[in-house]
């Protein structure tokens, strides 16, 4: 067999492999679970961060496929839909939502973000901070993308801004050229982001065995879900993903930085929903 051939046969087993991850919860909804490499069972354990039992060091993906589903930003700084605080299960089971996970970090006050955070009926924080990436939705007008991540430093936020009613701020992981943007460090902790993939595709992602963010990139940046932009939301106890549909329910919590997972889900002030496309509460 020529090399040519033994090259075309790889990559089509890898395809392959990739596509066998993933499993269809509903029409539109799919999901894969990554075992991460920094807790292979293989690797050298002196080096590798300590894990609780109940602690999965899964990667978790749900990949949304954005002509059957939109994007809701939940807030409970909204009287019209909020109010308190709740867990992701919470908001799932009060708005109808298929999937939510943290919209952002927030302040002291457990209501606002800590950068700009916006729908067309509600402002949380009309401050748009530093940080790069802004995950924009709910189209205002026909033939945009129903939902992308604007990077500040090669997008023009401004020309994109009145086209969508609703904007998430945070910080960015990769680079416009998908290099990995944080630094190395010996801080690890649970992760909850959002990114969208190179077909248009949002995928919400989590893990709750502690990585630093730097692992946490690269490892993103290999797995196969051809990931194009991403955004981190939030880190250690509260990150949060909840699914829930007719096949599934899922619940993911994070862990605190130091270890040791907390009594119960914490309630998130912000969260970032999934909702079939005309479906009503």
């Amino acid at each position: 067999m020529n090399t040519k051939i033994k090259t075309i046969i790889i990559v089509i087993l890898t395809i392959a492999a990739a596509n066998a991850q993933w499993r269809t919860l509903e029409p539109g909804l799919e999901f894969a679970s990554f075992q991460s490499p920094l807790y292979n069972r293989h690797k050298d354990t002196t080096k590798t961060p300590s894990i609780t039992p109940s602690t999965s060091s899964k990667i978790n993906v749900l990949r949304v496929d954005l002509k059957q589903y939109e994007l809701c930003l939940l807030n409970a700084s909204n009287p019209a839909t909020g109010g308190a605080p709740l867990t992701a299960r919470g908001w799932a089971a009060k708005a109808g939502m298929a999937a939510v996970v943290n919209a952002a970090m927030y302040q002291a006050d457990y209501r606002t973000s800590v950068s700009h955070m916006k729908t067309s009926a509600h402002v949380n924080n009309s401050h748009i901070s530093k940080d790069k990436t802004i995950l924009v939705f709910e189209p205002l007008k026909k033939g945009i993308a129903p939902a992308r991540i604007v990077d500040r430093q090669c997008d023009d936020f401004e020309a994109v801004r009145p086209h969508y009613g609703s904007a998430v701020q945070s910080i960015r992981m990769l680079s416009c050229t998908g290099s990995n943007v944080w630094q190395e460090s010996e801080k690890r902790w649970s992760i909850v982001s959002v990114a969208t993939d190179k077909s248009g595709n949002v995928l919400l992602i989590q893990c709750t065995a502690p990585h630093s963010v730097y692992e946490f990139v690269n490892i993103l940046r290999e797995l196969p879900i051809s990931i194009d932009r991403a955004m981190y939301m939030e880190g250690g106890g509260p990150s949060q993903m909840f699914i829930g549909t007719v096949k599934d329910t899922m619940e993911f919590i994070g862990d605190f930085s130091s270890g040791g997972r907390p009594a119960g889900a914490t309630q998130l002030p912000n969260v970032l929903g999934v909702k079939k496309i005309g479906k009503v509460k």
